[in-house]
């Protein structure tokens, strides 16, 4: 008999209802915030599980793929022998693994980098056999930069002198003792491009602005810089590499509106563009071993575009079998196979090869989508309008498919951060949910500032004087989009993080009676503020973009443009997302609007994570955010009268 009562307690026990709240992961503070019911994170569970993969390093060894992905919390590091093959893990770190990279022609050692908690000081380990070897120093902040051509010598900057300037040092990775620091520099935008293949000089890139970056030859025996063409001038270069001869390749807007492809002379400055394009920018190269081709991505219209140009003939082939996306991690390998990264709205981010004789294209990975399939995402639309003084604006539209969802739909428009940075096509992961299950329409615009149209169009926000001219383009959008008849203007929310953060606050304060809810993650609040607890190795370059704080006419319209001084006319329901330990816009820009906003008597829910920095990384905080802003998106913006398709 008590045999029976036992068994009858346990399986009453087991059978009895999970706890109806989804358990809060440990660093997050939610303050203001309701409990995540259980029933919304089963609804949405397949939308969380998806994956991506990331190209890191060829391994000139084994001709594996060292890649990026996370089946745990967080990236790490994995290797793939051959396409389709099984993802062998290698680095089990709580942390991401933020870049990966075999030393060049040997691939006997791989270097890692890797921060703690998003803090961004990222230290260089060498990784073997599952562990970690320190080659920094632990305190500063490091960044891998360039192999020498034979593969020993290790090139990377360092703020370790006095925490701001970026130093440019050398190791031997295999020998810690041999680190040494070749050259002091004054500034944070500092890194070395690329090593001369007879490894006494290397390309050094000083990064100033968008619009300006400058080029020396550095003498690593003696550490001097010797400047390369005229620097009074305003020249972008986004990357330089020498050739196998010899031959110095950039990528230069010199004498164009745009970053092309070509040749420069380091006696004489002179830069000359050898790839036909010159409508859309060339974001990235690389150049085979043997030097018979440059690999190149081209940004058309925000998709990526690969293609090959024979030096010698000047004849460019283009690469059609790759998905209609973005690219980025673009390396050729040394046997001349070209590797690469892939994102589209129909695929999540994963790695494929092109063999250069045939460009035929083999897919390397295959990442999970929780089970759905992911061909049932939609396409994005180009949506182009024209704003208050004539300038032409884009942006992205997902719509929801309308045999699921008649009539007119919810929006929220998604403002990217940067300012440099450029919305683009791509896999939407979680926010899929919203399109596919809650029928909400996604709009991402690329306002003034945006990057891919151009120096001239990336200038055009430049300074405090020209800074809310952005924030007028979404009311150019705001226009547009209550035009068209499957949208619900009625229902409009907004979002964005970083400087998009900024544009969510500036947003909900200019245009807040067209607007339903604001959803603002990393934000600046306070021009000054941010500019003065910005850390010191990026505060110089920050104020070339948003005006200088210690100017006094500089600083007081800095305070006139700021969403703390406009405070009060924020009455939109506001959701802020910070992390505890961003060194880029400081948690304290989160406490003054949350803290002002509830002063006022408004809605103002508060998302902190102590173990994040400039965004969630780490994939329970990820998922918990999304459920959060999903329940907020739903009682601000769907509202009680949703109909039962979009109940989530």
């Amino acid at each position: 008999m008590r045999l029976r009562l036992f068994l009858l307690a346990a399986t009453a026990s087991f059978a009895a209802p999970a706890s109806a709240e989804v358990e809060k992961p440990a660093a997050l503070v939610a303050d203001g915030i309701p409990a995540v019911p259980d029933a919304l994170a089963e609804k949405t569970r397949p939308y969380m599980e998806f994956r991506t993969a990331g190209l890191q390093s060829w391994n000139p060894k084994t001709r594996a793929m060292a890649i990026s992905t996370r089946f745990g919390n967080v990236p790490q590091v994995h290797e793939v022998a051959r396409p389709l093959a099984m993802r062998r893990q290698i680095s089990f770190e709580a942390d991401a693994i933020s870049s990966a990279s075999y030393a060049r022609r040997t691939g006997d050692v791989l270097v890692v980098q890797k921060d703690v908690g998003g803090n961004e000081f990222w230290q260089l380990y060498t990784l073997g056999n599952g562990r970690l070897n320190l080659l920094t120093d632990g305190k500063s902040r490091n960044q891998l930069n360039a192999w020498s051509h034979d593969g020993r010598w290790l090139a990377y900057t360092s703020t370790r002198r006095n925490g701001t300037d970026n130093d440019i040092y050398l190791v031997d990775p295999r020998d810690p003792k041999t680190n040494r620091m070749v050259a002091e520099v004054k500034g944070g935008g500092w890194s070395v491009a690329d090593f001369a293949p007879d490894g006494r000089s290397a390309i050094v890139i000083n990064y100033i602005s968008i619009n300006k970056s400058d080029l020396y030859r550095l003498d690593l025996a003696s550490g001097r810089l010797t400047p390369i063409g005229d620097h009074s001038k305003r020249v972008s270069h986004g990357q330089a590499a020498f050739g196998p001869n010899g031959t110095l390749w950039v990528t230069s807007d010199e004498g164009s509106d745009f970053q092309r492809l070509g040749t420069l002379d380091p006696a004489t400055g002179r830069f000359t563009a050898l790839a036909p394009d010159s409508r859309w920018d060339v974001e990235q190269f690389d150049i085979s071993e043997d030097g018979r081709f440059i690999a190149y991505l081209v940004n058309e219209a925000g998709v990526s575009r690969l293609k090959l140009l024979d030096p010698r003939s000047r004849r460019v082939r283009e690469v059609a079998g790759l998905p209609s996306g973005t690219g980025s991690g673009l390396e050729v390998a040394p046997w001349g196979e070209i590797g690469l990264t892939v994102a589209s709205a129909r695929s999540p981010a994963d790695v494929y090869s092109v063999d250069p004789r045939t460009l035929a294209v083999t897919r390397w990975t295959e990442s999970e989508t929780g089970g759905l399939d992911p061909g049932a995402n939609v396409e994005p639309q180009l949506v182009e309008t024209t704003s208050f003084d004539g300038e032409r604006v884009s942006g992205f539209l997902y719509r929801p498919d309308p045999r699921k969802f008649p009539g007119k739909r919810p929006l929220i428009v998604s403002i990217h951060g940067g300012p440099e940075g450029q919305s683009r096509p791509g896999f939407l992961g979680r926010n899929n949910y919203l399109l596919n299950e809650l029928g909400i329409a996604l709009f991402y615009p690329n306002v003034r500032g945006s990057t891919g149209y151009g120096k001239r169009f990336v200038s055009l926000d430049n300074g405090p004087d020209l800074r809310e001219n952005s924030v007028k383009d979404i009311g150019a959008f705001l226009d547009a989009l209550a035009r068209d008849p499957a949208l619900d203007a009625a229902r409009v929310g907004v979002t964005g993080g970083s400087y998009g953060g900024y544009m969510c606050y500036a947003s909900a304060i200019h245009y807040g009676p067209r607007l339903r809810a604001a959803n603002c993650s990393v934000a600046i609040s306070n021009f000054v503020t941010f500019l003065e607890n910005t850390q010191s190795y990026r505060r110089d370059l920050r104020r070339v973009e948003y005006g200088d704080e210690q100017d006094p006419a500089q600083r007081a319209k800095l305070i006139a443009i700021s969403p703390m001084t406009r405070v009060k006319e924020l009455r939109l329901p506001l959701m802020v997302v910070t992390g505890g330990n961003d060194p880029r816009v400081p948690a304290s820009e989160a406490d003054q609007v949350v803290k002002a906003v509830r002063a006022n008597g408004r809605i103002a829910w508060h998302l902190l994570a102590q173990d994040e920095g400039h965004g969630f990384a780490k994939k329970a905080n990820q998922d918990y955010q999304f459920w959060t802003s999903l329940m907020f998106w739903q009682a601000n913006l769907l509202g009680p009268n949703t109909g039962a398709a979009g109940q989530p």
